[in-house]
């Protein structure tokens, strides 16, 4: 397998991207999205994995984060789903790709991958919506649910800073991380989830402005975005992934469920939020074998 990096030009900034494996297989490449929104591409690092089976893999950091360019001072109205949807059309241009290719989306990377589904972009030839939501509404009122199970002097700690305007508090974050170890990824973190965690911490610009401090306190821009009255719309074969641990809880997806004709769903049993972490010959198995059967 070939590694190579590059940036490619996106509205005046820089998208930085990776590509495992060759483009020129004769599978097609399919495209990482990373969530957040700001996350970085080093969380979902070991899906690079189904380029074993003879495909491109491409990894990229959304403008914002990682290492591509970074807009701290960007008005809030700057950051929209609209501009990443551009932002991930202009990479499949840049790369020869647009044409034909599959994208898989984890969590906020899938909502992302619905939306560029719904637009019906005649490339698309596979899609899997990995561990999303189809309504932050249902997101927040699931998060908020599994968050009433949480021991009770870690919800006072999350409602006493959340009240007080202090979630940047360490004791917020350790109360936080409560939550995350169960419903975000259940096994020690590896290097390459702590590397995303700690730069968002270090450039929150994003998930701060189009989410808010944490998971269940949605106070940002996608406080009210929901495509579930869109779903219908998305042709493209659909994979669902999810674990039973899941702040994706299967509530939230069996929206997608509902919405999206023929789409067929697996729930890793021993894992949360991150099955790519959690479960991962298993996770990149179940993606393989799907994006095999949907060449085009």
């Amino acid at each position: 397998m070939a590694d190579g990096t590059g940036h490619a030009p996106f509205l005046a900034h820089q998208t930085w991207y990776r590509i495992t494996g060759d483009l020129k297989s004769k599978k097609l490449p399919v495209v990482m999205l990373h969530g957040g929104p700001g996350a970085a591409h080093n969380y979902i690092d070991s899906y690079k994995g189904l380029a074993a089976g003879g495909r491109a893999v491409i990894h990229y950091d959304q403008l914002g984060c990682g290492l591509s360019t970074h807009l701290p001072g960007a008005a809030k109205e700057f950051w929209t789903p609209r501009l990443f949807l551009d932002e991930l059309e202009s990479l499949t241009r840049h790369l020869g790709i647009m044409d034909a290719y599959q994208v898989v989306g984890q969590s906020w990377g899938g909502m992302l991958g619905a939306e560029h589904g719904i637009t019906q972009p005649k490339g698309l030839k596979a899609l899997v919506i990995a561990n999303s939501p189809a309504s932050m509404t249902l997101w927040v009122q699931e998060a908020n649910r599994l968050r009433g199970l949480l021991p009770p002097v870690v919800q006072a700690t999350l409602l006493r800073h959340e009240a007080e305007g202090t979630t940047s508090a360490p004791e917020y974050a350790d109360a936080v991380r409560v939550f995350y170890d169960r419903h975000l990824c259940r096994v020690p973190w590896p290097p390459e989830v702590a590397a995303s965690f700690a730069q968002l911490e270090a450039e929150p610009t994003v998930y701060h402005t189009m989410n808010g401090p944490s998971e269940f306190h949605v106070i940002g821009s996608l406080k009210t975005w929901d495509i579930t009255g869109s779903l219908h719309k998305i042709v493209a074969p659909t994979l669902l992934i999810s674990g039973r641990h899941d702040e994706a809880t299967p509530k939230i997806v069996q929206q997608y469920a509902d919405g999206i004709k023929h789409a067929e769903w697996v729930i890793f049993e021993n894992s949360s939020h991150l099955p790519h972490v959690e479960e991962t010959e298993h996770c990149l198995k179940v993606v393989g074998d799907f994006l095999d059967k949907h060449q085009g």
